[in-house]
């Protein structure tokens, strides 16, 4: 596939210089060229119109204006003038040049008097086209970048890998600020201006960071609109590196999560209000419980009292009459005595009497008996000396006997242990209580079933008075079920 040849545009008022150029053009192997010439600067402009060349070559002294006004009238209205043009100079005037370069010249070559500058003209040609077209190439990557940032629904940004931390571009999207993309450019400070103070500190260092070092970044924080309003942004930006793996520059974006965040907070709020709800009926439950505990050892256990002395008086009157008594009077005795085991086994169950009258502590060491007893299961109970200086508060103290209670009745239930340990003690200033069994260790898949009630309720019992009980099993290991409450919840209860 063949180039097509490179149009040049020669403007130049000397007929010698003209020549000397157009041969020292057709001279070179590196390129084919069509070559224009015009004697004035009007001319120029209208061959410039007409042909529509590749590059110019621009004479600085010409009869009718000079270099800088040509381009003036080559870049008109337009921010640039879109075909490069080289100023060819005999005036070695740096001024010049750089007036040159100001007003739309891409590059410059000095007129010697040797004429050695003709020799470089075909290099400097392909040069300076070389370069237009790597800044077209720009220009079309950077208008494609932004046509598409531009229609996302995030503000989009660039900041520069030097140091200054300076923003160097911001997409039309800042508008949702209530600012233009000129003004949050040419204010530096007020990006951190409009960071919700509370976040400022945070946000700050973290922006500083990445834009220091070139790590990624992830951060959320409120900004203030301008007109007060607040809203909630994730600020997320990546380094981008050239072909040699060097960083270049960050390329962030800034998206408006206001929706999730009340969502978020309306979720959190619910959660919060939900769980003092389920902490009220647990309140509630629990005096339900004392009381039905306290109807049934004043009323059933008085019932069963009264049967038995009254069955017991005629066993006795019977005895000294010479009579023997009657086996159902006595099978009744036995009953009667039956119906108190239950009684106090239900009592126990329901609301233990050693929980209130020797605390939390002494009813764990009482409980791990009763499940010695009722499931031959080996159960032992160590609590720490640090730990039984604690007192806690009646709320808490119910808290903790119900979850060593539910992790208990699992192990006896589902486990297939047959020895299981509760311990608790002190660690970095939280309360541990951890309940340990050598059975066939839980599922992980049996956490989350939503009808593990059990498992579900020692979490939120604990978790409504800032603690956690974190359950883990391994099979042929046991399970674990191991609640942690900040000793700062036990003192303020």
């Amino acid at each position: 596939m063949t180039t097509p040849p490179i149009s040049v545009l020669i403007v130049d008022d000397d007929t010698v210089d003209r020549l000397a150029c157009r041969r020292a053009i057709a001279k070179s192997e590196l390129d084919e060229f069509i070559v224009f010439e015009a004697a004035t600067g009007h001319d120029g402009l209208l061959l410039a119109a007409q042909r529509n060349p590749d590059c110019i070559l621009l004479d600085y002294h010409l009869p009718d204006m000079n270099g800088l006004e040509f381009l003036n009238e080559m870049m008109g209205d337009a921010d640039e003038i879109s075909t490069p043009v080289m100023l060819l100079t005999g005036a070695d005037s740096a001024a010049v040049v750089a007036a040159a370069i100001k007003r739309g010249a891409h590059d410059y070559l000095g007129k010697d008097v040797d004429g050695q500058y003709l020799e470089l003209l075909p290099a400097a040609i392909q040069r300076m086209l070389r370069e237009q077209k790597l800044a077209e190439g720009k220009r079309q990557a950077e208008a494609k970048f932004r046509s598409l940032v531009e229609q996302i629904e995030a503000i989009t940004y660039i900041v520069p890998l030097n140091g200054s931390g300076q923003i160097s571009y911001i997409s039309p999207q800042i508008g949702m600020l209530g600012y233009s993309p000129e003004q949050w450019l040419d204010d530096p400070d007020l990006h951190a201006r409009q960071i919700h103070p509370d976040d400022r500190d945070a946000a700050m260092q973290a922006i500083s960071f990445s834009r220091i070092t070139g790590h990624p970044l992830r951060h959320e924080y409120r900004l203030m609109m301008r007109s007060g309003e607040i809203l909630w942004f994730r600020d997320a930006a990546k380094a981008v590196s050239d072909e040699s793996g060097r960083n270049m520059f960050l390329q962030g974006i800034l998206l408006d999560i206001t929706q999730s965040k009340m969502a978020e907070q309306a979720l959190r709020k619910s959660q919060s209000e939900l769980r003092q709800l389920a902490g009220h009926l647990e309140r509630v439950k629990e005096e339900e419980r004392k009381r039905i505990a306290q109807e049934i050892h004043d009323e059933l256990g008085g019932l069963l009292a009264g049967i038995k002395a009254y069955v017991s008086v005629y066993i006795e009157r019977a005895a000294r009459a010479g009579r023997p008594p009657e086996p159902l009077l006595v099978d009744a005795v036995a009953l009667a005595d039956t119906g108190f085991q239950a009684v106090r086994r239900v009592i126990a169950d329901l609301r233990p009497s050693v929980l209130d009258q020797l605390g939390v502590w002494a009813a764990l060491e009482w409980y791990a008996g009763q499940i010695e007893k009722r499931s031959k299961l080996a159960c032992s109970c160590t609590i720490e000396a640090a730990a039984a200086a604690i007192e806690p508060g009646p709320e808490i103290s119910t808290m903790l006997f119900r979850v060593v209670q539910e992790a208990l009745t699992n192990a006896v239930r589902h486990a297939g242990a047959s020895k299981v340990s509760i311990h608790v003690a002190i660690e970095d200033g939280t309360l541990v209580v951890t309940v340990q069994d050598d059975g066939g260790g839980i599922d992980a898949k049996s956490q989350l079933k939503r009808e593990s009630w059990g498992i579900t309720g020692m979490g939120e019992r604990a978790r409504y008075f800032g603690g956690a009980v974190a359950i883990s099993g391994k099979s042929g290991e046991g399970t674990r079920v191991q609640l942690r409450l900040p000793m700062e919840k036990l003192k303020n209860e």
